[in-house]
């Protein structure tokens, strides 16, 4: 049975207008201000050798710099094992960067940002390190004033930072 396309008309036009309606109002332009992140990661923190380190054949240490929703992160990495041309390893010692945003949701800190050099600037493809995205998860299992533990999603050991400066968060426009 076919319908009047007079009937019709009115269910088209409320069709268009629902639609236009909920497609205008499911998006939001975003901020042209810097977020200002959590108060307790403002800062910059440092993760010290343990003695377990001594005994693993790989590891790295995290030197982080949170201010407002921005981290900055220098990877001081080494390893009992050559895996590149010593010019790049140095002997089994090396380090890179990366800076990004992160957010954290209930117990779960997500940083995401891209390698850099070590002015901070983003590194190119090619050369003897990482480029491109980084991105790592970290369930927070712990904080002080001065201490954070961190359990890193891709490894087994905690990231214990502590704290060497406290930053305030004043946002930046981007």
């Amino acid at each position: 049975m076919k319908l009047p396309i007079f009937k019709l008309f009115p269910l088209t036009v409320l069709l268009a207008l629902g639609s236009c309606f909920l497609a205008l109002s499911s998006c939001s332009p975003n901020s042209n201000i810097q977020g200002k992140g959590q108060d307790y990661l403002q800062g910059e923190w440092e993760q010290r050798p343990e003695a377990v380190h001594s005994k693993l054949i790989n590891y790295t240490l995290y030197h982080y710099k949170f201010t407002c929703d921005s981290f900055y992160v220098t990877l001081q990495s080494f390893s009992k094992v050559n895996y590149g041309a010593d010019t790049c390893m140095n002997r089994g010692h090396w380090t890179e960067y990366a800076k990004g945003r992160y957010e954290q949701q209930h117990d779960t800190l997500m940083v995401k940002g891209f390698f850099c050099d070590s002015k901070f600037k983003i590194r190119t493809e090619g050369g003897c390190f990482r480029s491109g995205v980084y991105e790592q998860l970290f369930k927070v299992a712990g904080h002080t004033d001065s201490t954070i533990q961190l359990n890193n999603t891709a490894d087994v050991l905690p990231v214990n930072l502590h704290l060497l400066k406290r930053i305030t968060c004043n946002p930046k426009p981007l």
